[in-house]
């Protein structure tokens, strides 16, 4: 019985009453940022019909997380992190209310909207270095991983109820509903953090400008298995995220509607549904002690699906129902497998972190985690345009293989990190 228990997600951290408030309230606020992740790139794509624009996201997202992000995680270093959270989610409740408002009047203006979501992405790249930092203040080190580990469990929970809700009511209800859904939910968050007790940083150091970012990247340069933790995590988001593509492949290759629908609802939560089963069996991440090796084995799995994603994509003209579901399984493999590098990343940063500098390092981290991502959406969004979905999507994965055991074998202490 006991070791059928283990197998399960720790939920011990949940014990703490602050971090069990932030937690549950993630449960309604990230089903409502998803409807909005879904919404935008289709609402994108059905006024323009080309996947170059959605790729733009990419770029327009790109600028202020790089920006914010880094400054945010100096700011978390200096502020009272209490004070930066009410803040920021004050700002993410008003760009999602504007979402809704040019939704609501069919402005249907694609600069705007790319404008808009540039300001929301500068309010979450400070919003969450100071979130991820306070973890440490909350909970004792050695419930990091089973934190994170929840924490993805939730926000990938949310990625597959808010993608299937809002790819099959977007040809039903439109896109303003599902913008005003998230910018309610966002209120359950902004109640939870109103409720966190003071949080001044430990040991603060100068002021949050230039040369404290400086200070924090060059601490950063001083630990090479974190700094590779990044790298790796580059290597698998700009080089296998293929979801700019999402509304293409699920128009062309497996005839869903234009304007989303059910093919590219399911396309979207098929990876967080992978990330869920993946964090429910999370028991065994709080006793891995290699972790260095984990992540990079996590990330090759990753790779692996991605290109087993590409083949599916190429064959789907031959049979497109068989194929449309042996993609979303190679979506799963691959959510599972990023689940877990994600929760021994974070922990391997947030432990061996201090508090002084732990801020700008969440910065740096919400910097790569995010801006990935953005830049996969440029990059896939222009190469697919070259080569066809399937060999951007399929050549990504092999791309991922071979970095990631080329960076493995150039920094063998990453291979044998434990933490202390």
């Amino acid at each position: 019985m006991v070791a059928i228990r283990g197998m399960f997600a720790d939920t011990a951290p949940l014990a703490n009453p602050h971090f069990r408030r932030l937690w549950q309230a993630n449960i309604i606020t990230v089903i409502g940022a998803q409807l909005t992740v879904v919404a935008v790139p289709a609402q994108i794509y059905a006024i323009t019909g080309d996947s170059g624009y959605v790729g733009l996201t990419g770029v327009f997202g790109l600028l202020p997380l790089v920006v914010f992000g880094l400054w945010g995680g100096a700011l978390a270093d200096h502020f009272d992190r209490r004070v930066l959270l009410q803040v920021t989610t004050f700002g993410l409740i008003a760009t999602s209310g504007l979402f809704w408002v040019q939704a609501a009047l069919n402005v249907n203006n694609v600069w705007l909207m790319l404008g808009l979501f540039a300001l929301q992405q500068a309010f979450f790249a400070v919003n969450q270095p100071t979130r991820s930092a306070v973890l440490p203040r909350l909970l004792p080190a050695a419930q990091l991983p089973a934190a994170n580990a929840l924490n993805m469990t939730v926000m990938m929970a949310g990625a597959i109820v808010g993608p299937m809700i809002g790819g099959i009511l977007i040809p039903v209800l439109g896109y303003s509903w599902l913008y005003l859904v998230d910018t309610l939910t966002l209120f359950a968050t902004l109640a939870a953090v109103w409720r966190l007790p003071a949080l001044a940083v430990e040991n603060r150091v100068g002021a949050p400008g230039l040369r404290s970012v400086i200070d924090g990247l060059a601490y950063l340069r001083l630990h090479p298995v974190l700094l590779t933790s990044f790298l790796l995590d580059l290597i698998a988001m700009i080089f296998g995220m293929p979801r700019a593509l999402f509304p293409e492949i699920a128009h062309q290759s497996f005839g869903g509607p234009l304007e989303g629908g059910t093919e590219f609802a399911l396309l979207m939560a098929a990876m967080p549904v992978g990330a869920v089963i993946g964090g429910v069996f999370s028991g065994w991440v709080s006793r891995v002690r290699r972790q260095g090796r984990a992540v990079i084995w996590s990330i090759v799995l990753w790779g692996a699906a991605i290109t087993l994603l590409g083949l599916a994509v190429g064959l789907a003209p031959r049979w497109p129902l068989p194929m449309l579901a042996a993609a979303c399984a190679f979506l799963m493999v691959g959510g599972g497998a990023d689940m877990a590098s994600a929760a021994f990343r974070q922990s391997m940063l947030l432990s061996a972190a201090d508090d002084a500098v732990r801020g700008r390092l969440q910065g740096v981290f919400i910097v790569v985690v995010s801006g990935g991502p953005r830049i996969a959406d440029t990059l896939h969004g222009y190469a697919a345009g070259l080569l066809g979905t399937a060999w951007t999507t399929g050549g990504g994965g092999l791309l991922v293989i071979a970095l990631t055991a080329l960076v493995a074998a150039i920094v063998p202490a990453f291979r044998r990190y434990r933490p202390a």
